[in-house]
């Protein structure tokens, strides 16, 4: 975009109708709209770089007065959350004057702004002034907008419990699936002598739970280990708990299997049996660190990437198949096999990472290539960070995401 055609973004903010204002976490605020200082009859610098709730302090004369503790309540869940939160009605009385009290009913929704990493960075707090719909002044028919506006608010503060404890149950569950992340999959470790680190992303909006997942052991006989990512349709509870039963069975089963075609042969036939692991997909790869050899199968997942200490990217990609579910009478699933030099760095991942609407997935795979070699020489655990500042939107994906790096 040239110079002409740039857009003055504030300009454009200040043109916003409605009031609106742009909050730091720690609820100060850094700007505000020219509608925001009209209604409120407040000047710019009364407000700018002040705390909410020293420029905006409940009615001291009215005890029962709650629109500020509701708001900071609002505003501690979207920050807690990373999540829209449109309040119910509330009234706030402004001071109009020193002293002088004027009621007033408002409806304001908060909306957090992401950073780079998915965290919340400022908030958005935006409010329309509704008083003139809900009063109305003198004559019979004030005396009918006093019951309505009663009764409006009423279901207001109905409404406000209700999403109260919507909340709550909300937060129970998050609760639940969090436990539930951490019992079903492995935290990042040592496997053999080699060192690991394992990321997990859920999906924007998701619970901290979802289908993907990754498992890391080390196989009988020899120097060996397996590695291996999959992923199960949806998210949530249901979903992670179809994870939690095929990453266990492929867990158990690449200890006693051949290899990895014949760990997922196996794998497929219990997917066959357990509902929700329709279109259920998976890689596993078997590492001899002694023999420096890397033997993998792939039933419809993407390639993992192996980097050679030069920088040069290798998709294993020539033992791909259909998802793990795709025959009621599965026939052997194909294998191969590569070889790689100490230093090397083994990538598993799920389509999360790659994968973009309107995008071909080749695209995708050549951006991590590029990121990989890039930080090829940092240790798993940084190299792991940079995939994912580099490769996921920073809102955070539509789609979960797991990512397991192996030094070799």
């Amino acid at each position: 975009m040239d110079d002409e055609t740039a857009i003055d973004y504030a300009a454009l903010f200040q043109a916003l109708p409605g009031m609106v204002a742009l909050l730091t976490r720690d609820l100060v605020y850094a700007d505000i709209n020219e509608e925001f200082l009209r209604v409120t009859g407040r000047r710019r610098e009364q407000v700018v770089g002040r705390h909410l709730f020293d420029v905006f302090p409940d009615n001291p004369n009215d005890p029962a007065a709650t629109g500020m503790r509701n708001l900071e309540a609002s505003l501690q869940r979207v920050l807690a959350t990373g999540e829209r939160d449109a309040m119910a009605l509330q009234r706030y009385d402004v001071e109009s004057l020193p002293g002088v009290w004027e009621e007033r009913y408002w409806s304001p929704v908060n909306v957090p702004v992401l950073g780079a990493e998915g965290k919340v960075e400022l908030l958005v707090h935006r409010v329309e002034e509704v008083t003139e719909l809900i009063r109305a002044r003198g004559g019979p028919s004030g005396s009918r907008a006093r019951v309505l506006e009663a009764e409006l608010y009423t279901r207001a503060r109905e409404l406000q419990e209700l999403n109260d404890r919507l909340r709550q149950a909300h937060a129970r569950e998050r609760e639940v699936a969090m436990a539930l992340q951490e019992a079903m999959l492995p935290a990042a470790r040592q496997v053999g002598r080699r060192q690991a680190a394992v990321r997990y992303r859920p999906a924007v909006g998701a619970l901290n739970v979802c289908g993907d997942w990754y498992d890391l052991v080390d196989l009988v006989g020899g120097n060996r280990i397996g590695v291996s990512v999959g992923d199960v349709v949806g998210h949530g509870l249901e979903a992670a708990g179809v994870m939690g039963q095929l990453r266990s069975a492929l867990s158990a089963t690449s200890r006693v299997a051949d290899g990895p075609a014949q760990a997922l042969d196996v794998l497929g036939r219990y997917a066959n049996v357990v509902d929700g692991a329709e279109s259920a997909t998976a890689v596993t790869t078997f590492i001899d660190c002694d023999l420096h050899t890397i033997t993998y199968s792939s039933a419809g997942h993407p390639p993992p990437a192996l980097v050679h200490p030069d920088g040069r990217v290798e998709f294993l990609d020539r033992a791909t198949d259909t998802p793990l579910d795709a025959r009621p009478d599965p026939i052997p699933r194909p294998q191969a096999g590569t070889t790689y030099t100490d230093g090397a760095i083994l990538a598993l991942y799920t389509d999360g990472l790659v994968e973009r609407r309107r995008e071909d997935i080749d695209t995708g795979l050549a951006r991590l290539a590029g990121s990989l070699a890039r930080h090829r020489d940092d240790d798993p655990e940084s190299l792991a960070d940079a995939v994912l500042l580099e490769l996921l939107p920073p809102g955070g994906a539509t789609d979960d995401t797991a990512l397991v790096i192996v030094r070799l």
